[in-house]
């Protein structure tokens, strides 16, 4: 099968080109594990963090890729619930022990053997990829291949991300950074709290009108002040400068959510312009978010197709996965980017 594959941590504006098209032979499904021909895959910025060594692959070569979308073509023993032909995907959450006391109260997120597709287990910017039964989702009939593949990551990290603030219907939310995890962000929210304002800070004026076009109440720059105070806020960034900017806009015990597995240094000084009174004092709170659940993955699917939301995307073969990599660096991001296996 054809795969882009990994083979060391680099710099992706030094390295433009990090991952290589090769040819490997198709991994065969093992006990509880099914053999899935890959059609699409999301592109993520966890990519950027695996690729520039920030959530590192603990070894290499690496298949990247965690929001893959195909259909079943073989299955290894003990597989009951799913079949051959099934249409199926495959998101972050590779598997997590199910014995920890975290595991079993519902937060399989947070076990200290959590795997990652894709970091810790070859992943999706394949042809083909083997997965377990259990960690693998049936894919509504509403949606096309392409329009599911970022629901499996940017829609349920943005689900889980939603019911972390604690948002009521009527509260204002904010939403800073407004790529393919945030855009989905207020489709749900026009949905499920439809008297609540969504307020977009987004650097770029293209992201801006998107979030507008979208039904965003109001959108701005990242350090611009907003027309009212808010409740919460959701940052999708991948720096600092965003976190500091969005506590001055949250009303007396308002909650930062912030939505990233790492952060980048590039601006971590900023840090340093927190004043306590402004940003911190009035009980204010930052919670981050660490993966997911399958059962964030299965409820946000559901709720997507009883919508529905359909995701704004950018179709790329998968040779030119750099290429879409680079453009998410580089800031050149409207909804969601998606590598087509087999074209």
């Amino acid at each position: 099968m054809k795969a882009m594959i990994l083979n060391h941590v680099c710099n992706l504006s030094v390295d433009r080109e990090p991952l290589h098209l090769k040819d490997i032979d198709i991994i065969e499904p093992r006990e509880n594990q099914v053999l899935i021909k890959l059609s699409t895959c999301g592109v993520c910025h966890t990519e950027l963090d695996e690729i520039e060594g920030r959530t590192p692959p603990p070894c290499f070569p690496m298949i990247p890729g965690h929001q893959g979308i195909g259909q079943i073509i073989a299955a290894g023993s003990n597989v009951t619930q799913l079949k051959i032909g099934d249409r199926v995907g495959i998101g972050w959450i590779y598997r997590a022990c199910g014995e920890c006391s975290l595991c079993k109260a519902g937060l399989e997120n947070l076990c200290s053997r959590f795997e990652a597709t894709g970091r810790d287990r070859y992943g999706c910017y394949a042809e083909y990829m083997t997965a377990y039964e259990s960690f693998v989702y049936p894919i509504p009939a509403v949606f096309s291949d392409s329009e599911a593949a970022p629901l499996l990551c940017a829609g349920a990290i943005g689900y889980r991300s939603l019911r972390l603030t604690g948002l009521q219907n009527g509260q204002n939310l904010g939403l800073t950074g407004f790529g393919a995890s945030a855009h989905l962000v207020l489709k749900m929210v026009k949905h499920r709290f439809p008297h609540s304002k969504v307020y977009v800070f987004a650097r770029s004026k293209e992201e801006q009108r998107f979030a507008l076009e979208l039904g965003a109440a109001w959108a701005g720059d990242t350090m611009s002040e907003p027309p009212e105070k808010l409740s919460s806020m959701i940052d999708t960034t991948p720096v600092w400068m965003p976190i500091v900017e969005a506590m001055k806009n949250l009303e007396p015990g308002g909650r930062l959510v912030i939505n990233a597995i790492r952060k980048e240094n590039i601006d971590k000084e900023y840090l340093m312009n927190l004043d306590y009174p402004v940003h911190l004092w009035m009980e204010k709170e930052i919670k981050s978010v660490a993966n997911v659940t399958r059962a964030d993955v299965k409820e946000f699917l559901e709720l997507a197709a009883e919508i529905p939301i359909k995701p704004e995307v950018v179709e790329y073969g998968l040779e030119d996965a750099n290429r879409a990599l680079l453009e998410i660096k580089e800031k050149k991001i409207r909804g969601a980017k998606v590598l087509c296996l087999h074209k």
